[in-house]
């Protein structure tokens, strides 16, 4: 029987490598067959920031860029010029068949078309929201929670693919028809947690204990 090619969806990381690995080792990962896709913030709070690029080079993984990556390549914090270059070659957004996966979230108005060409600023909103209104607009600050007409972006979104993400640590696991968010606060010691597309499920780890 052929084994089915699953793909695997990983919330933020932020340097917590053995937490990474733990998470690979529960999940069954095989490398070669199965496709790691971590939804951005790959790097920069927790205790190993380039050994969680090495390993996410060594097994070809697919992920997206969020405001922490962008962070450490702005400042330059990665001292291998060849972990540099592969991180900055990441996009913003990947778009399958049936998923779209982002760091943060999609403006209520984008389409495919938009976001296979974002610019400086829809690159920006796409790391950065978390609340919006029913323009796309957001609040001054995300906390506290701004209340109304703000709500999650996800509130919004009319898309047919489901959307994956990470970036909201306060809000935790997120599992609802039009989307999956990811980031249950490894780095703050919470969880490190993946979706399997083919399989619907989440599988969990505990995260960083400093």
């Amino acid at each position: 029987m052929v084994r089915v090619v699953r793909r695997i969806f990983v919330g933020d990381i932020q340097g917590c490598r053995e937490a990474l690995e733990r998470l690979l080792q529960k999940v069954a990962f095989e490398p070669g067959k199965d496709r790691l896709l971590p939804c951005g913030d790959l790097v920069n709070k927790g205790p190993d920031s380039p050994g969680v690029v090495a390993l996410l080079m060594q097994f070809c993984a697919e992920p997206v860029l969020g405001n922490h990556d962008l962070h450490v390549l702005d400042g330059g914090k990665l001292p291998d010029p060849a972990q540099h270059a592969w991180l900055a070659a990441q996009p913003f957004v990947r778009i399958f068949d049936d998923v779209i996966m982002v760091h943060a979230g999609l403006h209520p108005a984008w389409t495919e078309d938009r976001l296979r060409s974002l610019d400086a600023d829809d690159r920006h909103y796409a790391v950065n929201v978390r609340y919006c209104d029913e323009h796309g607009n957001r609040p001054p600050a995300d906390w506290p929670p701004p209340g109304p007409p703000y709500r999650p972006w996800d509130d919004f979104y009319r898309g047919d693919k489901r959307v994956v993400f990470g970036h909201w640590a306060r809000r935790g696991l997120v599992v609802r028809k039009q989307c999956v968010g990811l980031d249950t606060g490894c780095v703050y010691g919470g969880q490190l947690s993946a979706w399997i597309a083919e399989e619907d499920r989440v599988v969990q780890v505990e995260g960083w204990r400093r």
